[in-house]
């Protein structure tokens, strides 16, 4: 009995299948959407087996409009969720709240720049041997082992050298 309801309801889908496409036309307002729904459709009709429906038609069109609910629930939660992921992004202050400036005063974009300054004086100014393996590791992102293979020394002259160089920089740094 269960696979005649089944067989029936699948009939109907075949005889009423463009009216659906028309209402999930003009539900959407697009032709790609429309499609995707009616398929969608198609699937919950072949894999749920309904109970006993006494009017095919009237089941689909309901299963039609749900979809159709179903969809416009879930674009509006996205278009919420990536709306709020903009604003945390952006700094794009929620209602009711006053935005908040973070970018850097001029007093801080100079003292910033003169502490870089003073870094890349620091540096230069490193014995030879701590400059290279400070500037290797630091900056190129060498470990200690590469270093040492590139410099053709140990690994522990490799630490000894970063030892000196980070001395002298928080020494330059605290000046």
């Amino acid at each position: 009995m269960l696979q005649l309801q089944q067989d029936q309801l699948e009939l109907a889908y075949g005889v009423h299948r463009s009216d659906l496409m028309r209402l999930l036309l003009a539900r959407v307002g697009d032709q790609a959407e429309a499609e995707d729904l009616l398929q969608e459709l198609w699937l919950k009709v072949r894999q749920n087996p309904a109970g006993p429906v006494q009017h095919g038609k009237a089941y689909l069109f309901r299963m039609a409009h749900n979809l159709v609910i179903d969809r416009v629930r879930e674009k509006h939660r996205r278009m919420v969720r990536e709306r709020r992921w903009s604003d945390e992004a952006t700094d794009f202050p929620s209602a009711g709240t006053e935005p908040v400036d973070h970018s850097k005063t001029a007093e801080e974009a100079m003292l910033d720049r003169e502490e870089i300054a003073l870094l890349v004086s620091a540096i230069a100014n490193l014995p030879e041997g701590a400059r290279r393996a400070f500037e290797l590791h630091k900056l190129r992102g060498l470990s200690h082992g590469e270093i040492a293979a590139t410099l053709g020394i140990s690994k522990s002259g490799v630490e000894k050298h970063m030892a000196v160089a980070m001395k002298y920089l928080r020494r330059a740094l605290m000046d």
